[in-house]
């Protein structure tokens, strides 16, 4: 019997590509970005889709999708492209699917990680001390949405590790910081799966989890893929979308702090972003 899990994200992806529908993003002077709601995809496509309109005189369209949904609907030409693939590993699966059908670009950022964290007030530095520490952790690791590549590695941890006496939970990005929240608040134990450049890094003194059969993954890169041919329908967005890239995860981190700003307006801050940084966008259009 096919999970929930799988079969949940396996139906998200089909209704997302029923909503953007069958054609190509062909339109002149109009740009498609497919992104998933992850606060560091968020902050990359809300500041590529800035520079592109107040820069470039470009309509964009950004589509929050589920990450199986985003692959395809850029492999079959209903998205331009996106600026949020975690690889060689996160997104690895997804990728295979359709490398021959999309173009990588290469890296906006490097020293991604991904991993389980836990406040550093929690006496333990390994996964494999959780089990025996399970009721502190109401046992539960606390996850986020199910179709995500570090959800796919987490149940794979849950089995190697024997983490018999846990329950691996499914939710959100936004579930997960708030279950971490209101844990510190409370000086209780809790482990959630995590990935840097982060905003909770900033916010809450955390610390990663050992792994040491390396079952996370090492560094991560997050790369820009566009579709086919968009260099020669949109010469002008494929070079921009080339020459994209953050100086290095603090820029990217700094920006999503300020989304998480009491009334933040994620435009704006790719708006104001590009104001402090003129020549670094400006190298971005040469």
């Amino acid at each position: 019997m096919m999970k929930r899990s799988v079969f949940l994200s396996l139906f998200t992806a089909f209704m997302t590509l029923m909503i953007l529908g069958s054609g190509t993003a062909l339109a002149q002077k109009k740009v498609r970005l497919a992104y998933v709601e992850w606060d560091c995809s968020a902050a990359s496509t809300h500041l590529v889709q800035a520079v592109l309109q107040e820069k470039m005189g470009y309509e964009v369209e950004i589509l929050p999708v589920a990450a199986a949904a985003m692959f395809q609907a850029l492999a079959t030409g209903n998205v331009d492209g996106m600026v949020t693939a975690w690889l060689p590993v996160t997104h690895e699966d997804y990728y295979e699917r359709v490398k021959n059908r999309v173009e990588d670009l290469g890296p906006i950022v490097g020293g991604a990680k991904l991993g389980w964290a836990v406040p550093s007030y929690v006496n333990i530095d390994s996964i494999e001390e959780i089990n025996d520490h399970a009721a502190k952790f109401k046992n539960r690791v606390v996850g986020i949405d199910p179709g995500a590549g570090l959800m796919r590695l987490s149940e794979q941890a849950m089995k190697d590790y024997g983490l018999n006496k846990m329950q691996l939970m499914e939710g959100s990005g936004a579930t997960m910081t708030a279950a971490l929240d209101t844990a510190i608040r409370r000086n209780e134990w809790v482990v959630v799966t995590a990935w840097s450049p982060h905003w909770m890094f900033g916010a809450w003194d955390l610390k990663y989890l050992d792994d040491p059969k390396g079952i996370l993954g090492g560094e991560e890169f997050i790369h820009t893929l566009v579709r086919k041919d968009l260099k020669k329908d949109m010469p002008e967005v494929y070079n921009f979308l080339k020459n994209f890239a953050w100086k290095d995860a603090g820029q990217l981190q700094m920006v999503m702090a300020w989304d998480q700003e009491r009334g933040a307006d994620r435009y704006e801050n790719a708006k104001r972003f590009i104001k402090e940084n003129e020549e670094q966008v400006k190298g971005w259009l040469k």
